[in-house]
């Protein structure tokens, strides 16, 4: 047990997720890894002075186990005796993807909640598993350098304690410490892509392939990540130069004359700042774009690609929502 935290705690320490006297929301569904999150923060509580607030998402999308899950993270609450808050949003609110609308709806509730509270950071359960899971679906989505990075230790204001933890010490630090935890039935459900590549996919690539495929993936992402910041620094500054009263006008020589790395970055910039969304645009999208920048037809190029028009007139490229 008390390795298990000292090992987060370095892990803390190497990526600067809190400092002393950090005020702390943290995100509890009642499941394993976040109540492990919840039992962890508030053994170092003391120690580094935090002040940590719970809150939960009831989403209303399972019945009675929603409202159960909700009574558990209630009882949670009153044992550690730290504050909870409870959000329950809207049906209407759920659009498109389910699986991308909830998590928009939960990180943005996160962040208004910190924001609202004057608190430092919102602290999430992601481990080491979800890592592998999250680039293997990225990758099969068609990911570029910015998904394939998948999760940090820590994103702005969002920390990721457990995120080179792996599920099985997770598990085992709920069962040594005697942790109840609620169970998803809807984890089980392989519908969903990530429920598929966790109990089909990755399975298969560790008994055929590399036993510690998690763990392999999830240091992988790490690397990605330092080379996707410099790339994304570089492309940053072209994206700022050519984004102006909510679209991006330029000239197609000089966005060619970047390099191919700068080029797909910068238009996945200016993607997501038009459509006012972190999540990250498929590459065959990108490259459908570049195709256009790229054209020597003489007559005008127009094209919808993910919801975005990009048109191309002369030398000048012009890319609204």
């Amino acid at each position: 047990m008390a390795q298990f935290i000292k090992t987060i705690q370095n892990f803390a320490f190497a990526n600067n997720l809190w400092e002393k006297g950090s005020k702390i929301v943290v995100g509890v569904s009642g499941g394993s890894d976040s109540v492990c999150l919840l039992d962890v923060l508030s053994k170092l509580k003391s120690k580094y002075d935090l002040q940590l607030h719970i809150v939960h998402i009831n989403y209303a999308l399972r019945g009675e186990d929603s409202k159960k899950d909700e009574i558990f993270v209630r009882e949670l609450s009153k044992k550690y005796n730290i504050p909870l808050t409870v959000f329950k949003p809207k049906k209407a609110d759920y659009k498109g993807n389910l699986e991308n609308s909830l998590r928009e709806i939960r990180y943005a509730f996160f962040e208004k909640l910190r924001s609202e509270m004057n608190f430092d950071l919102v602290a999430v359960a992601h481990n080491q598993d979800d890592q592998a899971e999250t680039v293997l679906m990225r990758i099969i989505r068609g990911s570029g350098l910015n998904g394939l990075s998948a999760m940090n230790a820590k994103t702005k204001k969002i920390i990721r304690p457990l995120l080179q933890t792996s599920k099985k010490d997770i598990l085992a630090y709920a069962k040594e410490n005697k942790l109840k935890c609620r169970t998803d039935k809807s984890n089980s459900d392989i519908k969903f892509t990530r429920n598929n590549i966790r109990h089909k996919l990755l399975p298969y690539l560790e008994k055929n392939f590399n036993p510690a495929i998690k763990k392999t993936l999830s240091q992988w992402s790490v690397i990605v990540a330092s080379d996707y910041e410099f790339i994304d620094q570089s492309a940053q500054l072209f994206a700022e130069k050519v984004y102006k009263n909510k679209c991006a006008h330029f000239n197609a020589q000089d966005f060619l004359s970047q390099h191919s790395a700068i080029q797909r970055q910068a238009l996945r910039i200016i993607a997501n700042n038009l459509k006012k969304t972190t999540l990250d645009i498929e590459n065959g999208q990108i490259e459908e774009m570049i195709k256009i920048i790229n054209s020597g037809k003489s007559k005008n190029q127009k094209a919808l690609i993910c919801g975005l028009n990009i048109s191309k007139k002369g030398g000048k490229v012009d890319i609204r929502s």
